[in-house]
């Protein structure tokens, strides 16, 4: 009599209990002892369990269901074959519950572990922020004490000029500079490359404030802007055997670079203005102040502009040579890319019925006839001005504007095609002349908004930039 056929082996890679049963089933051919095996895999299974938890996971219940089945079989069903398929089946699935069980078990510790090593990196970089915030340059301390009894900054004492050398001058104009602790040196110590100062006209003399109730007997145009200068120009051309000339600037790292003076009268502007051409004496006499003479523009160390209530027709009284500039009107030097499209022709639709200066045909038979005495005291841009004049680099030096009277309101946190327009057509107006563009009025929070709009105008070409955060200004990456 033959024996009876034999089941093929098993295979499974993740535990032995399989390679058991075909040593059980191998021993010989003529008995199969299927109890004993499944007993085999029983106890395995249990003594697994009990090594690692007591309390039954998803895949222990499955491998528990497994075995079960396994025990319905008998011992008949092994030697035909018959349960052959039931029983690898049963070992495929316990595979991928322990497979499901480690990708599990993976992904819940690699996500603590990523957790835990982005809390530490936001740790250190939080402590690195507090140990900058408590960090002072030498210049800073100087700034922080400055005017205190002992520290030779008494009164309206200035800084030595070598404070300067590691300065790099950024096109960035400080507005409202006399705000600022120390008037002048802040805005030099950022790298501002122009300052404005407000003046008023009361008894013979120029007092520099935002209104009449900031006004000290101290706090002059002198003594807060001409002394400094001289003095620190003076330091910056010495007379030595090496050098002896007037040419440097108050930057050391460009020393070519000159320092725009925009001068605000506040008070009548002819009678006012007079005493500004007065006052600047001390640096004309220097051979300091850029120049006009012959029809050429000689570029100096200081150069200074009018606005506010300047009169154009004032400083341009002179047509051999003035060493002051006018603070013409951006928002009237738009121009399309077709240089040879008048103002007046100019489409429309590209701007809003509601923006000043807007030509319309209504306007154009409306006009009234140039006035033979220009408007003064009518604010930048207009004061003294014909309708004749036209402005160019021989006489004007800035081109400026409030950017929400000329630019509009800003919505949703980005500048709007039509803005864009607005914007790039009068700063190409303004080149085109020679000028250097300015817009004033920026807005100032939220923080983002003020950022967009530095980035846009500096990307645009504009040429001086308004700020009154002196230190976020000097951090930016133009």
């Amino acid at each position: 009599m033959h024996p009876p056929p034999q089941p093929p082996p098993y295979v499974d890679d993740d535990t032995n209990s399989l390679a058991d049963s075909e040593s059980s089933v191998s021993k010989s051919t003529n008995t199969f002892d299927a109890q004993e095996h499944l007993e085999d895999l029983e106890d395995g299974f249990y003594n697994r369990r009990s090594e690692s938890s007591r309390r039954p996971s998803r895949g222990a219940l499955w491998e528990t269901m497994v075995v079960r089945a396994r025990r319905n079989l008998t011992v008949d069903d092994l030697k035909n074959g018959s349960g052959q398929a039931l029983l690898q089946h049963s070992f495929s699935a316990t595979r991928r519950a322990r497979r499901k069980r480690s990708c599990y078990n993976y992904c819940i510790f690699g996500g603590i572990s990523g957790l835990t090593i982005l809390a530490f990196l936001l740790s250190v970089n939080l402590s690195l922020g507090i140990a900058t915030l408590m960090w002072y340059s030498d210049i800073d301390s100087v700034l922080k004490n400055w005017g205190k009894s002992g520290t030779g900054t008494e009164g309206l004492a200035w800084y030595p000029t070598d404070f300067l050398r590691d300065v790099t001058p950024i096109p960035c104009h400080s507005h409202n500079d006399y705000w600022r602790r120390v008037p002048l040196f802040d805005a030099l110590r950022a790298g501002c490359i122009g300052v404005e100062a407000d003046v008023w006209l009361f008894d013979d003399d120029l007092y520099v404030g935002h209104n009449t109730a900031s006004l000290t007997r101290n706090r002059t145009f002198t003594s807060l802007y001409i002394d400094p200068l001289v003095n620190i120009l003076e330091h910056q051309n010495p007379d030595t055997e090496f050098y002896n000339g007037s040419s440097h600037g108050v930057f050391d790292t460009d020393p070519g670079k000159p320092l725009t003076l925009l001068v605000d009268v506040k008070t009548g502007g002819e009678e006012t203005w007079l005493w500004v051409v007065k006052q600047l004496e001390p640096l004309r006499e220097r051979g300091w102040l850029t120049h006009v003479e012959n029809d050429k523009v000689n570029f100096r160390p200081i150069t200074v502009v009018g606005t506010g209530n300047t009169p154009f027709d004032v400083l341009t009284a002179n047509s051999t040579y003035r060493d002051t500039f006018f603070d013409a009107p951006l928002d009237q030097m738009w121009e399309s890319r077709n240089r040879n499209l008048d103002l007046k022709d100019r489409p429309v639709s590209d701007f809003d019925d509601s923006l000043p200066g807007d030509l319309s045909d209504e306007d154009e038979g409306s006009a009234e006839e140039p006035q033979a005495t220009p408007p003064v005291n009518v604010g930048q841009g207009m004061s003294g001005v014909l309708p004749t004049d036209e402005f160019n680099e021989l006489n004007s030096y800035y081109a400026s504007v409030s950017f929400g009277q000329a630019v509009g309101r800003i919505w949703r946190g980005r500048l709007s095609p039509r803005q864009m327009k607005i914007i790039r057509g009068q700063i190409r107006g303004a080149h085109r002349r020679g000028l250097k563009a300015r817009y004033w009025d920026l807005p100032s929070w939220p923080l983002g908004l003020r950022n967009h709009v530095w980035d846009v105008l500096v990307k645009e070409g504009v040429d001086m930039l308004n700020v009154d955060d002196l230190r976020a200004a000097s951090k930016q990456v133009w």
